[in-house]
């Protein structure tokens, strides 16, 4: 019995000098590995440090605006994201009108969609208010055709029974829709067909962007663009940041059980790495801010009317209270001046020229093969173009007012629009500095999880023995 305790002992002390050793080798490493850089072996405990971080990565005035980045993050907290959020769910921001069914101008439709369960069926007319109602355009299910992708990318056309009514269709020289084909137009619920993953990947989806900045807005050297075609190239990049930041923050991480959540590898990836398309996702802000602030009087007087007077009051309220904020009117009356725009002989034919490049844009729209990708991209260029339209579609601030005719569904498109920017730039505010440790740290992280690995074999022989 007492040979055998001994025994015991002596197993017992090989198996926790085996783990010394084990923590003695894995230090080591550590300690090796890092030399090539001295913050390797303890560079992230520095970067989670508040007190490290120092000045933010992004200071200063934002490039051809009048904000800096330190006051648009202020503002977008505690004045912009929570007006926007409340103004969007209201019936008259909640519903968009457009034509999902349309064929791509510019390629033939290559057919890589035909499932089944990626189309999308119209509400029974029971459904509709009366003022919806419009000559039948239904197509048999043997004619549907779906977008490409995943279930997910489908649109959900629920409507209740709160409906807006009809506005003036005032054609949009920026934009290429033709609001006036009620047969083809559609109302989509925005609240039920929120803007995330869909599964749209690969050459189709790819083949949209490299449409829209080799055909429309070329990134040259910046020698060979001028100020205005910068503009452009800026605003399709910020809304690009945008979309991106969109998938991101709310992605589909597990098919199987459908676990939605942040992907932050991704948004690292399509923009965070890149400093250049987040600056531009504040430009595009800030440009389609001025827009909003420059129609404030047309848009305090616009009659949001939707059937029901409480709602349409709450709406109305909630429009003055994002136009006349004292805090947004002290620290940024003026985001983006336009007057410094289309100067000199040639600048009325430099805008036409950047707005048959914008019509384009809008035009290809219609050939995004995911549904709800065309949805929320159609909106968002037309509301883009709604902005390009009070900036530059009208002469002079002071008589805006007077001159200045929007359509209703421009006017939602815009504050839809403004909404998506806000929530980007906040998710950047947020878990942008998250996103960069975790990925500008992916060496260590990928070294020690190896070493990790290794602890894990030895501890699992240690524990046998």
């Amino acid at each position: 019995m007492v040979k055998a305790e001994i025994e015991k002992k002596g197993c017992s002390t090989r198996r926790w000098l085996w783990l010394v050793m084990a923590l003695v080798a894995v230090f080591v490493a550590m300690v090796m590995s890092s030399r090539t850089s001295p913050k390797a072996l303890f560079g992230a405990i520095d970067r989670a440090c508040p007190c490290a971080r120092g000045t933010p990565k992004y200071s200063g005035m934002v490039e051809d605006c009048c904000c800096d980045y330190e006051t648009v993050d202020r503002l977008n907290e505690e004045v912009l994201h929570p007006s926007l959020q409340e103004l969007v769910k209201t019936p008259f921001f909640r519903y968009f009108k457009v034509k999902l069914w349309c064929d791509c101008p510019f390629w033939p439709d290559d057919g890589m969609c035909r499932l089944r369960d990626c189309s999308v069926c119209e509400c029974p007319e029971s459904e509709f208010p009366e003022s919806f109602k419009k000559p039948d355009h239904r197509l048999s299910m043997t004619d549907l055709v779906c977008q490409e992708g995943k279930p997910q990318a489908a649109v959900d056309r629920t409507l209740d029974s709160k409906a807006f009514r009809g506005w003036t269709e005032i054609d949009n020289p920026w934009t290429n829709d033709d609001e006036t084909d009620n047969d083809e137009m559609t109302y989509v619920n925005l609240q039920l067909n929120p803007e995330r993953y869909t599964g749209y990947t690969g050459p189709s989806a790819r083949r949209i962007w490299d449409a829209v900045y080799s055909e429309n807005c070329p990134k040259y050297p910046s020698q060979e663009l001028c100020h205005e075609e910068k503009i452009l190239y800026k605003l399709i990049s910020g809304l690009h940041s945008s979309i991106s930041i969109h998938i991101a923050s709310d992605y589909l991480l597990d098919e199987a059980t459908n676990l939605w959540g942040q992907n932050l590898t991704l948004m690292y990836d399509r923009v965070l790495r890149y400093p250049d398309r987040v600056r531009n996702l504040y430009f595009t802000f800030l440009f389609v801010l001025r827009a909003v602030t420059k129609a404030s009087d047309y848009l305090e007087q616009a009659e949001y009317d939707t059937g029901n007077p409480n709602e349409d009051l709450t709406t109305q309220s909630l429009i003055k209270q994002l136009l006349y904020n004292p805090k947004l009117q002290a620290a940024c009356p003026i985001p983006f001046d336009e007057a410094n725009l289309w100067k000199g002989q040639s600048g009325p034919e430099l805008k036409q020229k950047i707005q048959q490049q914008f019509r384009n844009i809008s035009a290809m729209m219609d050939c995004v093969g995911c549904e709800k990708c065309r949805l929320w991209g159609k909106l968002q260029v037309l509301g883009l173009g709604t902005a390009l339209k009070i900036l530059f579609s009208v002469d002079g601030q002071e008589n805006s007012s007077h001159t200045l005719q929007l359509q209703r569904n421009e006017v939602i498109a815009l504050t839809n629009l403004l909404n998506r920017l806000s929530e980007s730039v906040k998710f950047i505010q947020e878990m942008g500095p998250t996103a960069e440790r975790i990925m500008e740290g992916g060496h260590f992280s990928a070294h020690t999880r190896t070493l990790i690995s290794s602890w894990k074999k030895i501890w699992s022989y240690v524990s046998k023995t």
